[in-house]
């Protein structure tokens, strides 16, 4: 049976409430931690478990934290992205809303760990819901003698601040993210220096994805070795999975890292197959700025070999004809797909999401909705299918932060994949704007 290491209790009624997670083993990793284990220990076996930072980058957690600054006389702080506005990724807020004192008491043995005093979640502005729920188990546990003064006697201190957001999906960056937690304009910031030396408040701090911090009570209570043991490769441990699309089952689900795209997508145990009647088309696996790949590609690796749910599997073949696990944000789509349409749609969203500050992104990313409204809508020529791929080329790689990537990818990788679909919008541009024409090779409506 499949290891679930964050979601094994999440259906236990009352599992949201101190009294029903106690019982159910929560809080024992803080205990063990504070009372047993120095903040060094801590950050070997999260170094030991080999955990990746579950929003999106992928970045060694344990080594992330390595790196903070720890000059004398100058606090230090951790800070909880849950901004997670990336679309096609829900499980953060699963997380939070069923569980939120794992995330709690991850955010306690991760600021011990740091030696943090104070640390932050922020939450997107949105999710005003979710933030009351965490206020009530931060309440909850501060009552329990969990978060405060001196915690368990141990002479520790941490108070927990939930910080809204403005509902920005710039702020998912996380320098943006703390000029936004100072009161500015969530800009991102020029790196050098990095968060782990000049932070919040020009102070060392650490960013953390909730699912990323959600994980740390399991690691200290079965240790990092046990962790790394789950999954394959450098992709170890669990993930959480936002399925979403032409499936019969969306949701989130917990899977061991290792598991074929395939099964994941067809199985009982998870996504079900696609709905009756129709096929699988194209995938966006890690939310909507990786590079989406068509059904036979998602399948099978540049080798032919199955392609996995991990970090590895997914990127192999590079962006030829490769893809990232992201946020973990997976998108099926069946044959009723426009793929011009849906890459126009996220052109939109990246040109409405920019902040504005990097030329690149600010001017390309205006560029590429208009040219990509303009072949949709029946307007278009050969030559805008090459100034598209030129546009994201020029963005990619030009800005301050990955916001521009992710604009350009979703461009550049539909592109490569389904040019013949842009030719065919281009030279049947009545038939392509009429409701419900899709291309598959010759004109279909559905």
């Amino acid at each position: 049976m499949a290891t679930k290491i964050l979601t094994e209790h999440i259906n236990v009624p009352g599992i949201e409430t101190l009294a029903v997670y106690r019982k159910m083993g929560g809080y024992e990793a803080v205990e063990k931690a504070i009372k047993k284990m120095t903040p060094d220990e801590i950050v070997e076996e999260v170094k030991k478990a080999g955990v990746r930072g579950r929003g999106g980058a992928g970045f060694p957690m344990g080594m992330k934290w390595s790196f903070l600054a720890k000059p004398e006389g100058v606090p230090r702080y951790l800070v909880c992205n849950a901004d997670e506005s990336e679309p096609g990724t829900f499980k953060d807020h699963y997380l939070m809303k069923n569980l939120p004192h794992l995330l709690i008491e991850g955010m306690i043995v991760s600021s011990f760990a740091l030696g943090a005093n104070t640390s932050f979640i922020y939450v997107r502005g949105e999710l005003l819901y979710v933030i009351d729920i965490l206020e009530k188990a931060i309440a909850e546990a501060k009552a329990a003698g969990f978060l405060g003064k001196n915690i368990l006697g141990s002479g520790y201190d941490l108070e927990l601040v939930v910080q809204p957001g403005g509902g920005a999906y710039i702020c998912g960056e996380e320098t943006a993210l703390l000029e936004s937690l100072e009161g500015k304009r969530g800009n991102p910031r020029n790196k050098p220096p990095f968060p782990a030396v000049k932070g919040l408040y020009q102070c060392p701090t650490v960013v953390n994805n909730v699912e990323s911090i959600a994980t740390v009570s399991w690691i200290v209570n079965h240790g990092g070795d046990a962790y790394a043991a789950i999954g394959v490769g450098r992709s170890t441990g669990t993930k959480l999975i936002s399925a979403s699309g032409h499936i019969n089952r969306p949701g989130v689900y917990e899977i061991e890292l290792g598991v074929s795209v395939e099964d994941f997508i067809y199985a009982d145990e998870w996504c079900g197959g696609i709905r009756p009647g129709h096929y699988l088309k194209a995938v966006v696996a890690g939310g909507s700025s990786v590079p989406i790949l068509p059904a036979e590609r998602i399948l099978t690796t540049i080798a032919g070999e199955k392609r996995l749910m991990t970090y590895e599997s997914l990127s192999d073949g590079g962006f030829v004809s490769g893809t990232m696990l992201g946020s973990g944000g997976f998108i099926a789509m069946d044959e009723t797909v426009c793929i011009v349409r849906n890459t126009w749609n996220y052109a939109r969203f990246y040109h409405h999401e920019s902040c504005g500050q990097c030329s690149p992104c600010r001017e390309g990313t205006g560029w590429m909705e208009k040219v990509l409204h303009r072949i949709e809508h029946g307007h278009g020529s050969m030559h805008d299918i090459d100034l598209l791929v030129d546009v994201a080329k020029k963005i990619e790689g030009n800005t301050i932060c990955p916001l521009g990537d992710a604009a350009a990818w979703p461009v550049a990788s539909a592109i490569r994949h389904f040019r013949d679909e842009f030719e065919w919008h281009i030279t049947h541009p009545f038939e392509a704007t009429q409701p419900g024409a899709v291309y598959r090779g010759e004109l279909e409506l559905v």
